[in-house]
């Protein structure tokens, strides 16, 4: 099985999507664990990981939403 963790950054109007693949879930969690940690205290507005397989079974997903500098 193969394992998709996409790391997803939107300004509000734009996004960009970063996907990794992994042979391995373990590997894939620790993708999707250093993209939160990340994000948790980035100044991107909406900053998320999604993990899910290569047959599209989501499993997880988690983001942090932040409010833009004045």
């Amino acid at each position: 099985m193969i394992y998709i963790v996409s790391e997803i950054q939107s300004n509000g109007t734009t996004a960009s999507v970063i996907t990794n693949t992994y042979a391995d879930r373990n590997d894939a969690e620790n993708k999707w664990h250093t993209i939160l940690a990340y994000a948790a205290k980035s100044n991107i507005k909406v900053h998320s990981a999604t993990m899910l397989t290569d047959d599209g079974y989501f499993i997880k997903s988690e983001h942090y939403e932040h409010e833009s500098e004045a």
